[in-house]
């Protein structure tokens, strides 16, 4: 999940008017004549890149499909226009929870049976668990992301003679980050103007410090949030939050900084840190932002172990669900089903897909094959955004929930007891039937 300032304005008022910003034209084949629309968080490049794999849709079928914007605001969006009755053709959700409760409410349908056997064919069997409720399949996972992963610059750690560039251990990479604090360089750049990196900051700590078992109960709020668990959890991640030098800009700043600044701040020219931690989707913002070269000026590592815990991988990703029960809206689905329009997008870089079915070749270069390929090598370990799995008032509302008592947090990494009591309370409303 990503949020363009710069558009978040006119995409909100467009979405809420189901007026859209890109189209593809549509033209001869056996949905010539025939309409839909999509809504979906990407704006910018990343939209541009979407649109094109609609284009390919129109283009094969004869079909006119709208995109329209709707950025973070994307479950407010989609539920006035299910309470207004102009619901989409179709929404890509990001939040699973948000996705059940539009299927227990009715607003989305079953996907059809092609639909279902497309994503047997090409998915790992978690996803098709993922994208379902009660049993039933509603959802196909266009876009995925790897949420395991501290992005840096060789060159900062050359310069400031840090003797290992990869950290294996959380301990590892505090003391790197201690030792380029004390070369001149802050370690970590931190987006906390967007809470959700700090939701995935947490859930990577939490799931190497508390396990899968406990990470499930968490997501299901079958433990609450002021378990002895949370404040382990808590508790490692204030050794980075709480330490001043290690963080561009401080609390305060990291605060006022929003994840594609965040990118900017360690790759840029000059760079002012070393690190950012946050998705595979950080190489797409040092492509389109910066003059660094992934696999040259920019390289990854794992997200570090942390007490030695296992290895884990948390991903994201964006689900289409249906609206309509149209034909043209069914067989959009199926083709965001297929390795084939994944392939699209995956030629143009800035995208993962867990379909195993899309080819390692298709990803422009070494490192997004390599991203790809873990999600796609993990199979069924891995774990789902936590954050994402909870309803859309606990785990993907900005200024509310998760976001913002993570938020004040980073403000202020002392108030531990507060933390997991707002973050409890809060979660007790949202889970509440």
């Amino acid at each position: 999940m990503r949020f363009n300032a710069t558009v978040a304005v006119v995409a909100v008022a467009c979405a809420l008017s189901a007026c859209g910003t890109g189209t593809s034209t549509g033209g001869d084949g056996p949905l010539a004549g025939q309409a839909a629309e999509v809504v979906g968080t990407w704006s910018g490049e990343e939209q541009a890149r979407f649109e094109k794999v609609l284009a390919a849709f129109g283009e094969k079928t004869g079909a006119k499909i709208t995109y329209t914007p709707a950025g973070d605001e994307l479950p407010t969006v989609v539920q006035t226009r299910v309470s207004g009755g102009t619901p989409p053709s179709v929404a890509l959700v990001a939040q699973p929870g948000f996705a059940a409760q539009l299927a227990k409410s009715g607003a989305i349908k079953p996907v059809a049976s092609e639909v279902e056997q497309a994503v047997s064919e090409h998915y790992a069997p978690i996803w098709k668990t993922l994208g379902s409720v009660d049993g039933e399949l509603y959802g196909v996972y266009f876009k995925a992301a790897n949420k395991s992963t501290v992005w840096y610059s060789p060159k900062a750690f050359e310069d400031a003679a840090v003797p290992a560039a990869v950290p294996g251990t959380w301990d590892e990479f505090l003391a790197a980050g201690r030792a380029l604090a004390d070369a001149g360089k802050p370690a970590v750049s931190i987006a906390g103007a967007d809470g959700w990196t700090l939701t995935d900051w947490f859930e990577n700590v939490y799931l190497r410090t508390a396990g899968a078992e406990n990470y499930d109960r968490l997501a299901k709020h079958e433990i609450p949030w002021t378990d002895p668990s949370v404040r382990v959890a808590l508790e490692e991640l204030a050794k980075l939050f709480g330490n001043q030098q290690l963080i561009e800009g401080g609390s305060s700043g990291a605060l006022q900084t929003e994840f594609p600044k965040s990118v900017t701040n360690v790759f840029g020219d000059p760079g002012k840190a070393a690190m950012v931690f946050e998705g595979d989707f950080v190489s797409g913002v040092i492509s389109s932002s910066t003059d660094a070269v992934v696999g040259e000026d920019a390289a990854f590592f794992p997200f570090p172990s942390v007490k030695g815990s296992e290895p884990g991988v948390v991903v994201g990703g964006d689900m289409a669900v249906q609206f309509k029960d149209d034909e043209v809206t069914k067989q959009l689905m199926a083709f965001l089903a297929s390795p084939e329009s994944g392939s699209v997008w995956a030629a143009e870089g800035g995208y993962l897909s867990a379909n195993k079915s899309i080819t390692s070749d298709t990803y422009p270069d070494d490192v997004t094959r390599e991203l790809a390929g873990q999600i796609v090598d993990a199979g069924d370990n891995v774990r789902f955004d936590l954050s994402d799995l909870a309803p859309a008032a606990f785990g993907g509302t900005k200024g509310a929930g998760m976001w913002k008592d993570l938020q004040d947090f980073l403000a202020d990494p002392t108030k531990l007891d507060e933390t997991v009591q707002r973050l409890e309370a809060d979660a007790a409303k949202a889970y509440a039937p």
